[in-house]
């Protein structure tokens, strides 16, 4: 379905509408239409696909809304499946589900876009600086690159061979300009002559191929201290941020698709509400890459498909986001799907599945959410392409559990098939503590496939580090349970400062401030640093309570809110005002203990 909007009927296979039911129709007649093909609805020939066929009926999701419809009006083949036109001019882009540019839509339309719109996904009269790659006589296979075009300052788009062609280049084009209509070369195989352009059609619902899955051991780097530290994301994995209203989803995704160390970001809006989406597009032009200075739109794409449109083309949304994605990461480049939120999606399965009157599993869910779920997690992954470039696909879903209950069905699917789990904290999001991530209930299966790559690129104690400061704010949380109940003053010593030093911890190092400068983004230098300041001071501290001295008394000297500032005071790229930190706070520490020996 390259052309959403303007598919080409290739047979005269027609059908009836025989009854409607939401976004749900049968149609009847003669209806020989091929399960997932696309048809064309009513007369104004709205956008559906073939989900069900049984006897002589053909049910039908149609991604468009269906009021006025009526009985008997014709329902078309367009003999393909659901697919979408790939070529230059897909970054910077904004569409909906089903590949329907939004910005062209409102100039041509207006901003109440009319239904059965007639409009090209990409513009077929921008003319692009084409760079040939191969030459007459070469021998080109399926994902070969025969040819380059700057898509935006950041992004150069590798044009690439279909794939199923593979021959003999027999003629090109002279370097110039050229929309993506035009041929480009010419290929002879075994099948005749092909003449390519600069598209590529390819059905959302079939994983692109690829020569091999690689493992998983690099970092996807975000510069998020809770998670590049504790809970890492390699590139090519899957991750999932749970959390009720208001904890931070929707801006944690925003951190993530600003600063982690991805090439290309795909943010897919499934069934969020109309203001908080509008939000996104309207801020996210605005936003300064902070790599190149530039937009962060030169290598962003935005799929919007909000609350109020029709269920059955947020269910296909994300499927648009990760083709287009595989796209990318075909040319080479490490690509991040932001997915906000597949709870919607889900929500748009069950509503599907009731109005087709299928037996409903937990919650009314269908059977058959953990199997979508996996379809979908599962097209994230590290590949070496078919042009043998190497390349890499990472999924982050938020996920909108009701009331913050993890147990429901759409999170515990989800843990199944991701290996990432990034738990919000309502408590922690009220007490203005963000990133909300909870510490205790959050996880990473990326720590042991990428402890090699901490060692060997920041330091070998990293993971030593890491896991240190998680064993004590374990022990923080049990002794702010027997605080609750009878009082700090019964604790020992010993125990207090593991209290102070995981509220240290909590302060100084996983709440992060996206609006400060410098606290915005910390590099894993800075990370380790922090982590090593923190880890002396805890030292240092045992040996003056071994010395007995009260802890009391250690607090008094500030020395736990000179290291909660350190965040702010200390720059990126200033590491040797660690070393000095650590010599004023020792000496203070050391003379504190000599005082009060005297």
């Amino acid at each position: 379905m390259g052309d959403v909007g303007l598919l080409k009927v290739e047979n005269q296979n027609q059908g009836y509408i025989f009854s409607i039911n939401g976004p749900v129709i049968k149609a009847a007649g003669n209806v020989s239409f091929k399960m997932r093909e696309v048809v064309l609805v009513g007369k104004e020939k709205l956008i559906g696909e073939v989900i069900e066929l049984k006897n002589n009926y053909a049910t039908i999701q149609v991604h468009e809304v269906t009021t006025g419809l009526y009985p008997g009006e014709p329902v078309v083949s367009t003999g393909k499946p659901l697919s979408l036109k790939l070529a230059p001019g897909i970054i910077g882009n904004i569409f909906d589900g089903i590949q329907r540019p939004l910005g062209t839509a409102s100039e041509k339309f207006g901003f109440f876009i009319e239904r059965g719109i007639n409009i090209n996904p990409l513009s077929e009269n921008k003319r692009w600086n084409v760079q040939i790659t191969v030459k007459p006589g070469d021998i080109v296979t399926s994902g070969m690159v025969f040819a380059k075009v700057q898509e935006t300052s950041l992004i150069m788009h590798k044009v690439m061979i279909p794939y199923g062609i593979e021959g003999k280049v027999t003629d090109i084009v002279s370097d110039g300009h050229y929309t993506i209509l035009d041929k480009l070369i010419g290929v002879t195989s075994k099948n005749g002559t092909h003449d390519l352009t600069m598209v590529q059609e390819w059905t959302v619902r079939q994983p692109r191929p690829y020569n091999k899955r690689l493992l998983i051991d690099r970092p996807l780097i975000t510069g998020q201290r809770v998670i590049d530290a504790f809970f890492p994301m390699a590139k090519g994995g899957t991750a999932a941020i749970p959390g009720s209203f208001g904890t931070g989803k929707t801006m944690t995704q925003h951190q993530l698709a600003k600063w982690s160390d991805a090439d290309i970001i795909f943010y897919i809006g499934c069934g969020e509400r109309g203001n908080e989406m509008t939000e996104v597009l309207e801020e996210f032009p605005k936003l300064i890459d902070p790599r190149s200075g530039k937009s962060l739109m030169e290598r962003t794409v935005l799929i919007a498909n909000t609350s109020d449109m029709p269920v059955a083309a947020r269910e296909a949304s994300i499927y648009t986001g990760v083709t287009m994605a595989e796209y990318y990461r075909d040319m080479g480049y490490d690509v991040a799907i932001m997915v906000d939120s597949t709870s919607r999606w889900a929500e748009a399965l069950r509503e599907i599945s009731g109005r087709l009157e299928e037996m409903p599993a937990e919650e009314g869910f269908p059977a058959y959410l953990s199997s979508r779920l996996s379809e979908f997690y599962g097209r994230a992954g590290r590949t070496i392409n078919l042009n043998n470039t190497t390349g890499s696909i990472s999924i982050i879903g938020a996920v909108s559990p009701q009331s913050g209950d993890f147990s429901e069905p759409v999170t515990q699917n989800t843990k199944r098939f991701i290996r990432c789990f990034w738990g919000l904290d309502r408590n922690l999001a009220y007490s203005r503590h963000y990133p909300a991530i909870d510490w205790l209930t959050s996880y990473s299966e990326y720590i042991n496939p990428l402890s090699n790559w901490y060692k060997e690129n920041v330091n070998p104690s990293f993971i030593d580090y890491r896991n240190e400061l998680l064993k004590i704010l374990q022990e923080e949380s049990g002794y702010k349970e027997i605080v609750k109940l009878v009082g700090g003053d019964i604790l020992p010593d010993n125990q207090k400062l593991i209290l102070e030093i995981g509220r240290l911890i909590r302060l100084s190092f996983l709440q992060q401030d996206a609006f400060h400068s410098i606290d915005t983004f910390v590099p894993l230098k800075k990370q380790f640093l922090m982590m090593e300041l923190i880890l002396f001071i805890y030292d240092k501290c045992l040996e003056l309570l071994k010395n007995e001295l009260p802890i009391s008394f250690i607090k008094e000297t500030g020395v736990f809110e000179d290291i909660v500032k350190v965040k702010y005071t200390i720059g990126n790229d200033e590491p040797e005002k660690f070393d000095d930190l650590k010599k004023t706070t020792g000496g203070k520490l050391d003379q504190l203990l000599i005082n009060y020996n005297k």
